[in-house]
């Protein structure tokens, strides 16, 4: 496929800069990916072992202060809290995006942000589609086949697509970064109950503070992480779920040093800084021991596999992750090329973006979590729900490992360029083009 060089370019390589940034993200998820795959066999075969008692008890032993209704079990502390500091790091990497990132061009903008609505809404209509007319609720996990898991994703690309072109990796973690922020509006909005005002409003006091700490480039741990945790209490207690405590504390990080710092040539702002430090224990420890704690499900042999299978609302899951993601990003970026008259890179073709639009469909940590909210945590159809999410998403694996896979010789060859181009004097040529 040739490309026009009067139209706009779709999946181009980017920035050197922003290449090389997120390649050492794509590193650090690489291998949390590769943890959370461990944590979710280890609960598998534990929750289906003689011993499943011992991990249903060590997932629901309380701890915490009931005087503050923190009294939790360790399942509600990993989905609750340490998700939280999954969200802080996504909001930060959010901000970095759209602030000093590629994605600050809306025209850059444009293709993952409707891949990622794309792949949202078309996984949600599908899913009302198929559970139409189910009793007991089942309206209520629309939004479970909307998320995108990037660690998940990034291993099974670590197993089968090592060569994959640096466009394509960016693409996915761009799509999936807003998808998480679609995730969290969706949380907000509709799984919040039993709203406390009050508790919100007391919330801003701790957040206001944090936020007037690291805009001056405060880094004391003693002085943030109490505000940090009292933001993260009073959201608890307001009813919203405590995981956006995390994104709005990393909403309140700078990005680009002020002027009153140094101006914008000083440096970066704090938020480089602490995603440094806290990516790494998001992705190696928060996603991965939720994910023991909420992959733990008896599935019960084949039979027991097919009786949760038999419920709609776990089709519809599966329908919504495996089709309706692939559908809905796969269009969602044809329509883009088709309406700004855009061509895409001249190494990729249609293929690619479809391989990777199935991989979309690996939908584990944030579905998980929003399973639980629709339906319960420990409920029967929670217990369906968490089969559906791992069958959707080894589905989307093992059909994207098919795509990828038959296209390796070619992203091996843009892999060998990719690496020429960055040993010429430290600069790689393609991305100076235009």
């Amino acid at each position: 496929m040739t490309t026009s060089p009067t139209r706009p370019r779709l999946l181009s390589r980017g920035s050197w800069p922003e290449a090389s940034r997120i390649a050492d993200i794509l590193r650090t998820e690489t291998i949390g990916g590769l943890l959370l795959l461990l944590g979710t066999v280890i609960a598998l075969v534990w929750a289906n072992s003689p011993w499943a008692d011992a991990y249903a008890g060590l997932r629901d032993t309380r701890v915490g202060p009931s005087a503050l209704h923190l009294d939790l079990t360790l399942g509600t502390w990993a989905a609750d809290g340490l998700l939280a500091l999954f969200f802080f790091v996504a909001g930060l990497e959010l901000k970095r995006e759209f602030v000093a990132g590629d994605l600050r061009d809306p025209r850059r903008a444009a293709v993952p942000v409707a891949a990622a609505v794309g792949g949202v809404v078309v996984p949600a209509l599908l899913y009302l589609l198929v559970t139409a007319g189910e009793a007991d609720g089942a309206s209520r996990g629309w939004a479970i086949p909307t998320a995108t898991d990037i660690a998940f994703a990034l291993a099974v690309l670590a197993v089968i697509g090592r060569h994959l072109p640096t466009a394509l990796r960016t693409f996915l973690l761009t799509l999936a970064v807003v998808d998480d922020l679609l995730a969290i509006v969706i949380i907000a909005l509709f799984f919040t109950t039993d709203l406390h005002v009050g508790a919100l409003l007391l919330a801003l006091l701790p957040l206001a503070a944090f936020t007037v700490l690291v805009q001056r480039r405060v880094r004391a741990w003693w002085l943030l992480l109490p505000l940090a945790a009292a933001t993260w209490v009073l959201v608890h207690e307001s009813g919203v779920h405590a995981t956006v405590a995390g994104v709005l504390l990393g909403f309140a990080v700078p990005v680009i040093r002020s002027q009153a710092a140094g101006g914008p040539d000083a440096g970066p702002g704090l938020a480089e800084h602490f995603e440094h430090r806290f990516r790494p224990l998001s992705a190696g420890l928060a996603v991965p021991v939720f994910a023991f704690f909420a992959a733990g499900v008896t599935i019960g042999g084949a039979s027991g596999l097919v009786d949760s299978l038999s419920d709609r609302v776990a089709l519809g899951i599966v329908a919504g992750l495996v089709i309706g993601k692939t559908v809905g990003i796969t269009a969602a970026t044809w329509l883009v090329a088709r309406f700004t008259r855009a061509d895409l890179d001249s190494d990729l073709g249609w293929l690619d973006v479809f391989g990777l639009a199935v991989l979309g469909g690996m939908g584990f940590t944030v579905s998980l979590l929003i399973g639980e909210l629709a339906f319960g945590a420990g409920s029967g159809r929670d217990e369906h729900v968490k089969v559906a999410v791992l069958v959707g998403s080894v589905l989307a694996a093992l059909l994207a490992s098919l795509v990828l896979r038959a296209r390796g010789r070619a992203y091996a060859r843009i892999a060998a360029a990719e690496r020429v181009d960055a040993d010429h004097d430290g600069v790689p040529d393609v991305y100076q083009r235009p």
